[in-house]
């Protein structure tokens, strides 16, 4: 049975660059965006749980996220995970309510965030082209065995090759989109 299969790698390919749509989302840009609370983890009931376990989080406002806490006795455990997550939040609590107003970006840290941006891009590409040797790998294999022929691996190399155009040019894609959000909030 031949080791290659064409769907599978299209899959992998697709997953690397969603989940660099999904590491993007996370970047601040100035706006409030829920997903930038999506890497909060907070300790409650003596154990680490992601913030939307014990609480919900919406944006009222285009620069104030709101965290709505369920358990008033989680509201101060909350504010501390915000607060060690490193995010330049500010957490203002009121009553189970946790406001975080969204500071203005400096130019610096505008170009800092481009720059990740940029480097999540460079790791889902790195994925992309991981996933490309695994089929080209695979179609030798086939080939060694006798199941595929040299023309065969040959035309499914550039199968293959077609495929990591597509996702690596996706990728970059939704960098730039993402630096050029970033660069002109």
């Amino acid at each position: 049975m031949p080791q290659y299969d064409k769907a599978d790698i299209e899959r992998r390919m697709n997953g690397a660059v969603e989940s660099l749509k999904s590491d993007l989302s996370g970047l601040r840009t100035g706006r409030a965006n829920t997903s930038l609370l999506d890497p909060v983890q907070v300790e409650v009931y003596g154990a680490m749980m992601p913030l939307n376990q014990v609480a919900t989080v919406n944006a009222p406002e285009p620069r104030m996220l709101a965290v709505q806490v369920w358990d008033k006795s989680n509201v101060t455990a909350v504010e501390k995970g915000i607060a060690h997550a490193n995010l330049g939040l500010n957490p203002m609590t009121d009553g189970q309510t946790i406001r975080l107003p969204m500071p203005d970006l400096t130019e610096e840290r505008r170009k800092e965030l481009a720059k990740l941006a940029g480097q999540y891009a460079e790791k889902a590409k790195i994925a992309i082209r991981n996933v490309r040797r695994d089929g080209m790998e695979d179609l030798k294999a086939d080939e060694k065995k006798k199941e595929i022929s040299e023309d065969e691996r040959k035309r499914l190399e550039d199968e293959v090759q077609k495929l990591t155009d597509k996702y690596v040019a996706e990728a970059d894609e939704a960098a730039a989109k993402k630096e050029q959000e970033i660069l002109t909030q």
